[in-house]
């Protein structure tokens, strides 16, 4: 997820809540200079769910956020709705020694149609 922060690649990505989220388009928010930068190829759960803006608050690998409390819980799954209106899914963020899982398009149809 690092190297997607806008500095190394155009791309930026972020992820809320285990989702990683393509925020490329708002990278005037997201980007290396916009006032969200700190976001960008990381984990934005925490800083999200606390209004915290500081890089040691967030955390370079995935962070089980089993410390916040409910209101903090509850801020996360808002954001990430908003960004599941805003911005492009591209996958999930794995936890240490999580394989990752390849899915056909098939797959995805199905599993889709089940969650409707």
């Amino acid at each position: 997820l690092r190297q997607y922060d806008g500095s190394r690649t155009p791309r930026i990505l972020l992820a809320v809540n285990g989702k990683v989220f393509d925020v490329t388009k708002g990278s005037k928010f997201y980007g290396p200079a916009g006032p969200y930068g700190i976001f960008a190829g990381r984990d934005a759960s925490r800083g999200l769910a606390t209004f915290c803006l500081d890089k040691d608050a967030l955390k370079d690998e995935y962070d089980d956020l089993s410390d916040l409390n409910a209101v903090q819980m509850e801020s996360v799954r808002e954001w990430e709705m908003q960004f599941k209106e805003k911005y492009d899914y591209v996958g999930r963020l794995l936890k240490p020694g999580e394989e990752p899982s390849e899915y056909t398009d098939e797959e995805d149809t199905k599993d889709h149609n089940k969650q409707d």
